[in-house]
Parts: structure tokens; C-alpha cells; sequence
């Protein structure tokens, strides 16, 4: 009876909270944080949450934008800008100076870890050196 209710769902294109949190890799308290933050908006039938096709997108966006750095208010601001004024161009053209202001971000941080290598490297290549004299 359970897999007919889960052909049911997926035939309707919803999924219930166990089916999205397995199907994107994330806990059930996951899924619901991002609902209590709003980012997530599903059916209730009851006790029951019901995530249609829309929610799901919103949902691999959120752990797309968790994956390259955005913090939560901004992905919420790049998600909303898609149903609201100025529309997919208005959220497109923001998304675009976001990645610009990650990038350069992560290229300063690349910068800084590579100095830091480089730095370790010599201290590393001096305690050799001293250590082969002291010996």
C-alpha cells in the first residue's frame, strides 16, 4: 500500500517531506527549517506536508546556493525575486552581481591560502634546514 501511495504522489508530482529529504540528500529537520524560514511553502493536509514541483525547485536552489557560499537571506531574496517585480531578468541580472561579489570573494580567500602555503613552505623548508644542522 505504501509504494502505491508513493506511484500516487509522483504521479502528481508531489512528494511528501521523507521523499523530498531523500531525494535531495537532506534531513527531514532540514527540509523544515528552510519551511519555518519561509523559503519552503508546501500543502498541508493535515499533519501532513505535501511539496509539489515548485517546492522542490525552491529547495535545490537553496542547497545550491548553500553549496557556493550564499547565505539564507540572500538566496531567499534571489528566489523571491522570481515571483515577484522585476521578474526572472530583474532575478537573473541580481544572481549575476552576487556570483561576481562571490567569486571575487573566493579568488581573495584562494589568494590568501596560497600566500599562507607558500609562507609554511619556507618556515617548513628553514626547521629542515636547522634541524639537519643541529644534527
Amino acid at each position: 500500500m505504501a509504494s502505491a501511495q508513493a506511484d500516487d504522489s509522483s504521479q502528481a508530482g508531489t512528494r511528501t517531506i521523507a521523499e523530498v529529504a531523500d531525494e535531495f540528500g537532506v534531513t527531514h529537520r532540514a527540509v523544515r527549517h528552510y519551511e519555518e524560514l519561509g523559503l519552503l511553502s508546501p500543502e498541508r493536509r493535515g499533519t501532513q506536508r505535501i511539496y509539489h514541483r515548485r517546492d522542490r525547485i525552491r529547495l535545490a536552489l537553496i542547497l545550491r546556493g548553500r553549496r557556493i557560499g550564499f547565505p539564507l537571506e540572500e538566496i531567499r531574496t534571489i528566489i523571491d525575486m522570481y515571483d515577484e517585480q522585476p521578474g526572472e531578468a530583474g532575478q537573473l541580472r541580481y544572481l549575476l552581481a552576487q556570483i561576481d561579489d562571490r567569486r571575487a570573494d573566493l579568488e581573495s580567500r584562494r589568494r590568501d591560502i596560497e600566500d599562507s602555503l607558500a609562507e609554511l613552505e619556507v618556515i617548513q623548508r628553514r626547521c629542515h634546514e636547522d634541524l639537519a644542522r643541529l644534527t
